[in-house]
């Protein structure tokens, strides 16, 4: 018998501030087989944010036209700006039997879950509201007004935790990132992520 892996769609998700990047970051430098996708966003780039790297950087009117193409597998309007992840990149690379890691918003994940179900959906929650307003604060990227709507939008964030299929509270990094390199085995082990011929 024959053994070949599909590739799979994993998903991280949570609250602006959860830490959602530190932990892509981190699982990357220990999980090289895995791809990333670069989102199109239509915010300026913070500093030391390199284009192509970090995100595509284009104008509303660049986005509308994509948007417009079908090009996006997701795309959502986040405090003002918007955010979208190319649909050829991630449909390329699945096709290949490679997996691929998105890091979203949760609009964008809940909207990926309706076009593509069999994904893996990891909503990563803060320990408490308090460590989330901490967070936000001490990172220093967001204006005291955009901290406060990232506060209030995530009191509605959290309840869509039952849409997800796992979750891991980020409390302590290393002990969150064990987790979610665990799901990740574990999925990669599953038989229906397996070509049996």
């Amino acid at each position: 018998m024959y053994f070949t892996r599909k590739g799979i769609l994993f998903i991280i998700s949570g609250p602006s501030g959860v830490g959602k990047g530190t932990l892509k970051r981190a699982l990357l430098s220990k999980m090289s087989d895995m791809r990333v996708s670069v989102s199109v966003t239509t915010r300026l780039p913070r500093d030391g944010e390199i284009e192509g790297k970090h995100y595509f950087f284009v104008n509303h009117h660049e986005f509308e036209e994509m948007k417009k193409r079908n090009e996006f597998l997701e795309c959502a309007e986040v405090y003002t700006n918007s955010y979208g992840t190319p649909r050829s990149f991630v449909m390329d690379n699945l096709e290949r039997g490679c997996d691929v890691l998105l890091e979203i918003d949760i609009q964008g994940a809940l909207q990926v879950k309706h076009s593509m179900p069999s994904g893996v959906f990891i909503f990563i929650s803060p320990p408490n509201m308090e460590e989330l307003a901490s967070r936000l604060l001490s990172r220093g990227q967001d204006s005291q007004d955009s901290i406060y709507l990232r506060l209030a939008a995530s009191e509605d964030e959290l309840k869509q935790i039952r849409c997800y299929d796992y979750l891991v509270i980020n409390d302590e990094i290393d002990e969150a990132l064990e987790k979610i390199k665990a799901i990740i085995v574990a999925e990669r082990c599953r038989l229906e992520n397996i070509d049996l011929r």
